[in-house]
């Protein structure tokens, strides 16, 4: 298509648009308003919805002031269980530390009794069987000792366990919350 052809529509389209819009529904037509109270109201209701626009964005200001604070709040909640965590790690480290120590300087009395024994087995044969009753109780002792501090330790797992899901349905509550308030 030319030039002449194209700017020849648009001249046809010009001149028939106004009939074409007349011939469609009357509420699609565009409409006149005259009546001054009316206009007057339509002002008003503008201005009242403009007004709301700001009280809402006020609101909305606020809103997001309050979000930041409960995100501080919670990030310094974050921390404190982060420090109790480390807090609690480094005890717990002190103590399994504290159970190695008394083991090892449990095996070395073991070991020292042990060659007591030995010593006393050697001079004293006569006395074979009392000490080996002796020794039958040490190992009795022991394995008593070894089953407690299994038995400790199992208790310390579930502790953790324990306070790990405490952690947890923590942060859940706190996910919870902060859907709620977003919410609300």
């Amino acid at each position: 298509m030319s030039d002449q052809q194209l700017e020849a529509i648009g001249s046809y389209v010009k001149s028939h648009l106004p009939e074409w819009l007349a011939e469609l529904a009357p509420e699609r037509r565009p409409m006149t308003i005259t009546d001054p109270a009316l206009l007057e109201r339509i002002v008003r209701v503008e201005e009242s919805l403009s007004h709301q626009r700001e009280l809402m964005s006020q609101g909305f200001a606020a809103m997001e002031k309050r979000f930041e604070q409960v995100d501080k709040r919670f990030e310094q909640v974050d921390k404190r269980f982060e420090e109790m965590r480390e807090d609690m790690n480094a005890r717990f480290e002190a103590v399994d530390k504290r159970f190695e120590e008394m083991r090892e300087d449990m095996n070395a009395r073991f070991e020292a009794v042990d060659k007591r024994f030995e010593a006393v087995d050697q001079r004293f044969e006569s006395m074979d069987k009392r000490f080996e009753s002796m020794d039958k109780r040490f190992e009795d002792m022991r394995e008593d000792m070894n089953k407690r501090f299994q038995e400790m330790r199992t208790d310390m797992d579930a502790r953790f366990r324990t306070t790990n899901r405490m952690i947890m349905a923590f942060f859940a509550l706190v996910t919870v919350i902060t859907t709620v308030v977003q919410f609300v």
